[in-house]
């Protein structure tokens, strides 16, 4: 029997992009060595994706749905994808076309050479405007500088794995709080980088906004270094330092108590200042141990479509 290939797809209110991915992605899976699955993944979209999406299956049996009970976010539903792949390689991509589908049989070329993580590099993006591009570069050098772990830059959510790494990944990262592109360049296994230039938007808009960008920018900081709960150490030294500076220059310069007073209001408001940044960090890093603990599912599927659930 011949080698399989899951296409897995994050789908939410794309009814516009659906029609124009399957169109896209079709002739170039058929055109592939290894059979196929496409296998969709509604993060409980609200338009008429769901209803797209049945309609594939109904006419293509290489089409698969799996229907998330509402919507859980781009990375639980990739997980959901992984987790229900039967195929031998798994690609995770997008169903806006950003991640072009033509790189595919460049994938599958990899996966025969005994790759088992495939990183796709974007080398540009046509729909991000500067801002973003600059953004996107100092979130990579952060988390480099911080994290003992060295992710590639402009790494993105379209990657593939083989068999083998998806195994790892469904049974020993099950995070709440995750960084799902950071875990697939930290299991080890040969490794292959690819790179590619990513298209604008088939159509919708992004459903990142600037402060889910934000957030998904601290916790993944926090789930691959513990250097911001440090700062406290170095955050007492610089105060300690200060202060002594302070000293002496006070008894330098013989001020009297009324000019000194500005002095101790800056450091006052400084050292709250630290004080509060420490406990705002520590605070972030409880609320990651209590979505842990709480062990709550990681998503909830509702149904499904051309899956075979025995395997």
């Amino acid at each position: 029997m011949g080698k399989v290939l899951s296409v897995v797809v994050s789908v939410y209110n794309e009814e516009q992009a659906l029609p124009m991915f399957y169109q896209a992605a079709k002739p170039v899976l058929d055109g592939l060595s290894w059979d196929y699955e496409l296998l969709f993944v509604n993060d409980g979209s609200r338009d008429d994706s769901l209803r797209i999406l049945h309609d594939l299956a109904d006419q293509d049996s290489h089409v698969r749905v799996v229907g998330l009970s509402r919507n859980f976010g781009h990375e639980a539903a990739m997980i959901a994808g992984i987790d229900y792949a039967a195929g031998d390689g798994i690609v995770c991509m997008d169903a806006d076309l950003q991640h072009p589908p033509h790189c595919l049989p460049t994938i599958v070329e990899k996966l025969d050479q005994g790759c088992g993580v495939i990183t796709m590099v974007r080398t540009s993006n046509q729909s991000a405007g500067m801002v973003k591009n600059i953004t996107s570069a100092s979130f990579y050098w952060l988390i480099n500088t911080l994290s003992d772990v060295k992710f590639e830059p402009n790494a993105s959510d379209f990657f593939a794995v083989s068999r083998k790494a998806a195994d790892v990944l469904r049974g020993n990262y099950r995070e709440k709080v995750r960084f799902l592109r950071g875990y697939v360049q930290n299991i080890g296994f040969k490794r292959a980088v690819i790179c590619y230039e990513a298209q604008k938007r088939a159509a919708g808009e992004s459903k990142y906004s600037i402060r889910k960008l934000f957030d998904f920018s601290i916790n993944t900081i926090l789930c691959f270094s513990n250097l911001p709960l440090k700062l406290g150490i170095y955050a007492g030294g610089l105060a300690a330092l200060m202060g002594l500076a302070v000293m002496v220059y006070t008894l330098c310069t013989r001020q009297g108590a009324p000019s000194g007073y500005a002095t101790i209001v800056i450091l006052n408001c400084f050292m709250f200042a630290v004080l509060f940044l420490i406990v705002g960090i520590i605070g972030e890093y409880i609320g990651i141990l209590f979505s842990e603990v709480k062990d709550r599912p990681i998503y909830i599927v509702e149904d499904t479509k051309n899956i075979d659930l025995s395997k």
